[in-house]
């Protein structure tokens, strides 16, 4: 029988003290992504230092605001969001020496290879996770075969680059018949070779593995055993048990894992600035070089001028809303399945 018994003045003082950490890392969070926000927007809306709007700069927007019809306004100039507008999105072109900037063509890379490797990584993650929770191989062979396949995350990415450089130039050659009986389909018009965004979403796949594998795994050990023997009792063979009873108790984790592993690849930079091609100009063909919007930051920040930078930022911001839309996206769709199938 439980009885209450009057708690220690210490113990009281360390859960007050942990509930004001707590909301105090909890504001520090919230802070930090509104700052982040108001940065890269503000960068993207104006051409100028942040901190212009210092009150203790000499140049700041309390000493001498300028009317807001003049270039130069509170310190600063008018910057990619006001000069390109939404058409942005829908402009190829990315010209540096006629300052015409637009993020159609790495928009495009990024949500390209991104999709073809979420498409080719779910497969192989849930069913390299099947394959670890199921009694196929004997259980020191399959706690093997899992620590490797999770020690591909511990690889960084530009080793991984290094990689792809040099293997995957070889390997394109085994997609030459697509290009040779598919070269009429806009997706195929390029002969395989060298970067291009086919190599981009291989690497990627190669990165994803890891994440949705072990999410997968996770979510399929939490199954109740109970599903497993009431589908054996009623006859269920054990893949008809796999297909129809464990991976639809499991499948808010498996969308889950793969919309993580989503997230991951819409912001990966390095490897993918390694074996893209990082060309501007827009092709439909997976075996052309391309861009991403990570890869186009990377490769222009660091000598980009005026309102190259301001359009550096605004790409950086449509890249952080897909993002972010991604990860709506993603509590969306776990909270739907998780109340159809738990």
């Amino acid at each position: 029988m439980f009885t209450h018994k009057t708690r220690l003045w210490t113990e009281k003082l360390v859960d007050r003290a942990f509930i004001r950490m707590t909301a105090v890392l909890a504001s520090v969070v919230s802070l930090t992504v509104f700052g982040i926000f108001f940065t890269v927007g503000f960068q993207a809306m104006f051409q100028g230092d942040l901190s212009s709007l210092l009150p203790w700069n000499q140049d700041s927007i309390w000493q001498g605001v300028a009317a807001w019809n003049n270039e130069e306004t509170f310190g600063v100039r008018w910057g990619a969001i006001p000069h390109f507008g939404l058409g942005f999105l829908a402009n190829s072109s990315w010209n540096p020496v006629r300052n015409d900037y637009g993020a159609l063509t790495p928009v495009y890379g990024t949500l390209m290879t991104s999709a073809l490797a979420l498409l080719l990584a779910v497969p192989l993650g849930v069913g390299t996770a099947v394959f670890l929770t199921e009694d196929f191989l004997p259980q020191k062979l399959r706690i093997t075969i899992g620590f490797m396949v999770e020690l591909l995350a511990a690889i960084p990415s530009v080793v991984l680059g290094l990689w792809a450089m040099a293997m995957l130039n070889g390997f394109m050659a085994v997609f030459k018949p697509l290009h040779v009986h598919l070269g009429w389909l806009p997706f195929f018009g390029t002969e395989p070779g060298g970067p291009n965004l086919a190599m981009a979403s291989l690497i990627l796949v190669v990165m994803l593995l890891p994440i949705i594998t072990a999410v997968s795994r996770d979510s399929l050990n939490q199954v109740p055993l109970e599903l497993r023997q009431g589908a054996y009792a009623v006859g269920a063979t054990r893949w008809t048990s796999i297909f129809q009873v464990l991976i639809p108790a499991a499948i808010s984790g498996i969308v889950g894992g793969a919309m993580l592993a989503l997230g991951r690849a819409l912001g990966e930079t390095m490897a993918v600035t390694m074996i893209i091609g990082n060309s501007t100009n827009l092709s439909a063909s997976w075996f052309a070089p391309g861009s991403t919007i990570a890869s186009l930051l990377a490769n222009q920040f660091g000598e980009a001028d005026d309102i190259q930078v301001s359009a550096l930022y605004y790409a950086a911001l449509v890249l952080m809303i897909l993002t972010f839309l991604v990860n709506i996206s993603a509590q969306v769709l776990v909270k739907r399945l998780s109340l159809k199938y738990n």
